[in-house]
């Protein structure tokens, strides 16, 4: 049987986001979560979304159940959050990290925080990346590969997509978006996702 998968979205998307991800995968891997993390356009700080995923994995899949876990833009922050901060990575096999801004993003730098705490949370040496990074170490336990698009425009540089440990690989298309919906991108996941790891 193979582990579940959650999967988490970005800021201004939904649960619907993963659609063409998962009818790609059909029944080759899951059983899959993929929970609504309303975000209010940003305004909610992604550590109160991080709280919320927890929330949703617990519900679904007690404590103890080993899972992994795919992150899409904001939602591989918040998917790092919830590793770090709620013990996730111990009960985590593997972390895929999309297109996700695991040292922020320049696209975030001047947006208020007082009105937008969570896409502020984004920026380039916020707080929150800060404490990230100094806890970094708990993600040595967890398999993590990071995902990019060269030409990303919501997430750059692009190296900034880069998680402090496990494997990076740049997929071949034109934006932040495609990274999620083009067939290219998605046969790459399918790939990793259904490789001998998973099972």
């Amino acid at each position: 049987m193979t582990r579940p998968l959650v999967l988490v979205h970005g800021l201004w998307d939904t649960p619907r986001l993963f659609h063409r991800l998962i009818n790609t995968l059909g029944s080759r891997c899951g059983p899959l979560l993929a929970p609504h993390l309303p975000h209010r356009f940003g305004a909610v700080p992604l550590r109160q979304l991080a709280r919320d995923l927890d929330g949703h994995i617990q519900d679904r899949f007690g404590s103890d159940t080993p899972i992994d876990v795919f992150g899409f833009s904001m939602g591989g922050v918040v998917s790092r959050i919830w590793l770090q901060d709620f013990n996730g990575a111990a009960r985590t096999r593997r972390f895929f990290s999309i297109g996700s801004p695991q040292n922020g993003t320049l696209a975030a730098q001047w947006i208020p925080r007082r009105l937008l705490a969570g896409a502020a949370d984004m920026k380039v040496n916020s707080v929150l990346m800060r404490d990230l990074k100094r806890s970094s170490v708990k993600l040595r336990q967890v398999e993590c590969r990071s995902y990019f698009c060269r030409w990303d425009l919501m997430v750059f540089p692009y190296w900034t997509t880069r998680l402090p440990y496990g494997s990076s690989r740049m997929i071949d298309v034109w934006s932040h978006q495609q990274l999620i919906a083009h067939p290219r991108a998605l046969a790459v996941f399918c790939e990793d996702l259904v490789s001998s790891d998973c099972h």
